[in-house]
């Protein structure tokens, strides 16, 4: 049964890898693969050697000799496979949707920001009609902006904003291309900046505090370089023509930008104040964002519109249904698939294999951020989740986070900024790649130099 489960799990990740070419949307693999996997681990239940205690990290021991059911002896309660099962697949599918909850406010508060036209306000503040004074402009937005608000999001808003400043089609194909790189870059050094750090952060793998302190210079060392090397290039040599655009303007819109970018901020405070999980805080955000947002459409009420003012029409309803479902539905997907790996104890192993074998970690971790340009980082650090049993705040799993976090430049498929981008611009994947992988392999390499110096 191991052999069929790990053949699902091949087998739906080359489904998501091919997802352009199969013309199936990547969460569809993800979700079947996610039932295959544990219905696989449900029929062989009584057949499996293995089985790895997620809460304390360790094989149980003989597990294959347990019952199916668990029963008492000498006045304790001994788990029989089926709860191991059932105990396991609950631990699991809460540490996930932990993981789940923490995007859905995230992306709803920057929804709601959007709904007010908040991002606007960034728009105003490019005064320039420089190709490198413009270029240098958007990274430092994108390396700042993916902090807060995941680096998703700001290439999104970057574009966007680009599509209303540039007419050239390759000229912002570049820019484009370099935003996934700034983008990615500074996600890598905050827990709320990419889906790997929150669940870096979220697994009490990393501390916010300690994740800044050690990644937020390597992180800015992968942006300025390939930036800089590209502003001497000739295509972002001399001035573009600005775009002449009418925007609606909501007075409202700096506030809601300040505020929901407060909020989000907010969160690994109130984590360090309660101890309490990010999603809590997350949510705390949320309402309060969506409060003020539902107190000043009101406020705007008027007679002549009131049947745009119902309830359903709201701003907080109208963010809900804007989110990326999609998305969510992949990461519940891959996460609960290598959840089931983990739990036969398979990673763990091979976690073991890596350290005895005498390869050097860092050769690994740096190899790990190589292979997110090739299979997504989600699943990469999950599975080193379940590999390491290194102590919170190790550097390895810092060393991890950048590695999968700014790894995924080097190809326009290795990262989630990557992706939208190459939806939005239609970016061909060997445009990319001749263009702009080169760049990213370098940034990439630069921070792991600092990441070792400063060790």
């Amino acid at each position: 049964m191991e052999i069929f489960i790990v053949s699902v799990f091949v087998l739906g990740y080359l489904a998501i890898t091919l997802e352009h070419q199969l013309k199936v949307d990547k969460l569809i693999p993800a979700l079947i693969m996610m039932a295959l996997a544990w219905a696989g681990i449900a029929f062989g239940l009584d057949n499996f050697t293995n089985w790895f205690d997620s809460h304390h990290a360790t094989l149980v021991d003989g597990f294959k000799d347990l019952p199916m059911h668990g029963h008492e002896s000498e006045g304790h309660a001994v788990l029989g496979k089926s709860e191991w099962l059932e105990s396991t697949l609950l631990h699991h599918f809460g540490k996930t949707a932990e993981i789940l909850f923490f995007l859905v406010g995230a992306m709803t508060i920057v929804e709601i920001i959007d709904h007010f036209n908040g991002f606007q306000t960034i728009k105003r503040i490019v005064k320039t009609n420089s190709k490198a004074t413009l270029l240098w402009i958007v990274a430092v937005l994108g390396f700042v902006l993916s902090a807060i608000i995941d680096n998703l999001t700001a290439t999104i808003v970057l574009i966007t904003i680009l599509r209303k400043l540039i007419k050239d089609n390759e000229l912002r194909m570049w820019y484009a291309g370099l935003i996934i790189i700034a983008a990615n870059a500074g996600g890598a050094w905050s827990p709320i900046g990419d889906v790997t750090t929150t669940m870096l952060w979220m697994g009490k793998k990393v501390s916010a505090a300690a994740l800044i302190k050690h990644l937020l210079i390597p992180s800015l060392i992968c942006m300025i370089v390939p930036i800089a090397i590209a502003s001497v290039l000739p295509v972002f040599k001399g001035n573009f023509e600005p775009m002449d655009n009418e925007e609606r303007v909501s007075k409202n819109g700096t506030t809601m930008l300040l505020l929901g970018l407060g909020m989000i901020i907010f969160v690994p405070v109130f984590k360090t104040i309660t101890h309490l999980p990010p999603y809590v805080g997350m949510m705390l955000s949320l309402g309060i964002v969506s409060l003020v947002a539902e107190f000043i459409s009101h406020r705007e009420f008027s007679l002549t519109a009131i049947e745009d003012h119902g309830h359903a029409h709201g701003p907080t309803f109208r963010a809900l249904s804007k989110i990326e479902m999609p998305s969510i539905l992949f990461f519940l997907g891959i996460l609960m698939t290598v959840a089931a790996l983990e739990s036969l104890g398979m990673i763990f192993n091979f976690g073991n294999s890596v350290v005895d074998s005498g390869l050097n970690i860092d050769i690994f971790v740096s190899l790990l951020g190589v292979g997110s340009a090739v299979i997504d980082n989600v699943p990469l650090v999950a599975a080193s989740m379940g590999m390491f049993q290194y102590g919170m705040d190790d550097h390895i799993w810092h060393f991890i986070a950048y590695a999968a976090g700014t790894g995924g430049s080097m190809l326009i498929i290795g990262s989630a900024a990557g992706v939208v981008a190459m939806g939005m611009e239609k970016i061909s994947f060997f445009w990319y790649l001749k263009k702009i992988s080169w760049l990213a392999l370098l940034g990439y390499l630069a921070g792991i130099g600092i990441i070792l110096v400063f060790r």
